[in-house]
């Protein structure tokens, strides 16, 4: 039965909401990578008018009367892909109406300010240049969380977690990290008494692992060609999509075959512009694996295409970090990828690499070393730096921070959680970009990314027994395909925690996760 006359102009509406989407999406991939800094003040002016745009379509009597016409059709209620549709955009309706479009505008507008004051502070390592804009953007955020309303026992973080991984609460985050952080304060001490050489008045043998294969200098053309051709392995499409450089790596899927990537570049450690690559490729791939695009029939037509509705949108940015983390770590880190990858650096790097084996690049990348820098940390350390992150947001929605306290607390929590000194701003609370935006709540799903991940490889694992060695051979598009068909296709049709248990069987939990980090750590330190 063909949809009603309502719904198909409910999913125009959409469409035209998803395109405004797009061009703000496009504005902000400009800003970061091409966009003359003179440009900053009317960027800013053209994010507000964009934002201001999408609100009012997005909150609009018309699509409110579509939606509830909708709801009553028995018809469309009764199928469950459009049934999962309309609940999201009755959820994003709402959410949406409860935000004055004032205070949508001021939001978008200063955002776009402030990451170019944050991006002159880190330059300069200039906390208090930042200061006066992330206390506003801290007042907006607060006020933004206020309109959406703090869930039921919850607290004022909750509307905007919510935001980024829908149903999650701040009570849930913490159960979740302080048995993490338990058990990996305990991996890394375990690390510690194998490098150090003593534990107690036990003598233990010292592990040295050799790292210099990551200090090799390789020119960033160099590194930019490597990184398009594991993307190319990855099954990314660069005729849909593109690497650039910026100062912070991310994704952006603007809409039907147009998902851009960006990472950085330094002469040594390459790893990090790899990793970087590879992570924003793992996004990629979950963008341009939603259904954006109009299905072509088994009579050659293109079908409907969802672009604009839930059902092309990723769940929740823990699943789409579980994607990129999964590529990064699980496969980029991998010993297998390493007897695929090291003989093309060979070819093309020059001697330099002559001299090392797949064993000495799986060990140096595989090191449990805490360090300043989130986005270049180990497995082991990584999910340290997110709960710094989580409960300093979670105090300034409190109102037991203050954002001038930011950085001695900062410091402090990495001395506790780390033991590493910070020695600047730079180096420690300017580091990301997040706050600029106005981005709180989200760094939490970096570790459900890391969980959901760990626990969807176990799956693939099972599922293709022989996938270690398509690695090895550079044959990774069967993973992307599996990740395609369970995954990317399904869009929002279910909530993160329910689709983990549609693939895996399990609710999420973080045992797969300290079963691959106990792994790796056996393997490089025989711990």
């Amino acid at each position: 039965m063909p949809p009603s006359k309502q719904y198909t102009e409910l999913c125009s509406q959409l469409r035209e909401i998803g395109n405004l989407k797009s061009v703000s999406s496009l504005l902000s991939w400009d800003q970061e990578t091409y966009m003359p800094a003179k440009g900053a003040a009317s960027r800013a002016e053209q994010y507000a008018m964009i934002a201001g745009l999408m609100h009012e379509r997005a909150t609009s009597r018309k699509l409110g009367d579509l939606i509830n016409a909708c709801e009553d059709d028995k018809n469309l209620t009764s199928d469950p892909a459009t049934a999962a549709n309309l609940r999201e955009i009755r959820r994003d309706f709402d959410k949406e109406t409860k935000l004055p479009t004032e205070l949508v505008e001021e939001l978008a507008k200063h955002g776009s300010l402030s990451q170019d004051i944050w991006k002159h502070a880190r330059e300069k390592s200039d906390f208090k240049m930042f200061q006066p804009a992330l206390e506003k953007m801290m007042e907006l955020q607060r006020r933004k969380a206020e309109c959406l309303g703090v869930p039921k026992g919850g607290e004022l973080y909750d509307a905007l977690l919510d935001e980024y991984e829908p149903g999650a609460t701040s009570k849930q985050i913490e159960a979740t990290f302080t048995p993490l952080r338990k058990e990996l304060t305990a991996l890394v001490a375990a690390v510690a008494a194998k490098t150090g050489g003593v534990k107690g008045e036990k003598k233990v043998k010292k592990v040295k692992i050799d790292s210099s294969c990551l200090d090799v200098k390789v020119e960033p053309a160099l590194q930019h060609a490597f990184g398009l051709k594991v993307l190319e392995h990855m099954g990314f499409d660069l005729e849909a999509g593109r690497l650039d450089t910026t100062t912070h790596p991310f994704c952006s899927g603007f809409g039907p075959g147009d998902t851009r990537l960006t990472t950085r570049y330094r002469g040594e450690r390459f790893t990090d512009a790899l990793y970087g690559t590879m992570h924003e490729g793992g996004h990629g791939l979950y963008e341009q694996g939603l259904p954006k695009l109009a299905p072509i029939g088994k009579d050659g037509k293109p079908g409907e295409s969802l672009y604009g509705q839930p059902l092309s949108e990723a769940i929740s940015l823990g699943i789409h970090e579980s994607q990129s983390r999964m590529w990064e770590n699980m496969v980029g880190r991998s010993k297998h990828f390493w007897k695929w990858a090291l003989p093309i650096m060979q070819k093309n790097w020059g001697k330099k690499f002559k001299k090392f084996g797949a064993d000495d690049l799986y060990a140096a990348t595989n090191t449990v070393t805490p360090s300043l820098i989130r986005v270049e940390a180990d497995e082991g350390t990584y999910n340290m730096h997110v709960m710094v992150r989580f409960e300093l947001e979670r105090g300034i929605m409190s109102g037991d921070i203050k954002v001038k306290d930011l950085p001695g607390l900062w410091n402090a929590k990495y001395k506790e959680y780390l033991g590493v000194d910070v020695p600047d701003d730079r180096r420690g609370c300017l580091q990301d970009v997040h706050w600029s935006f106005g981005l709180l709540g989200y760094f939490p799903t970096y570790t459900l990314g890391n969980l959901y991940a760990a626990q969807f490889w176990e799956t693939i694992n099972a599922a293709m027994p022989d996938l270690q060695k398509q690695i090895a051979k550079g044959k990774m598009l069967e993973l992307r395909e599996w990740l395609r068909v369970n995954i990317h296709q399904h869009g929002r049709r279910y909530r993160a925690g329910e689709l983990c248990e549609k693939v895996t069987g399990k609710p999420l939990a973080a045992d797969a996760l300290l079963r691959h980090l106990r792994a790796k750590a056996e393997a490089v330190y025989g711990i």
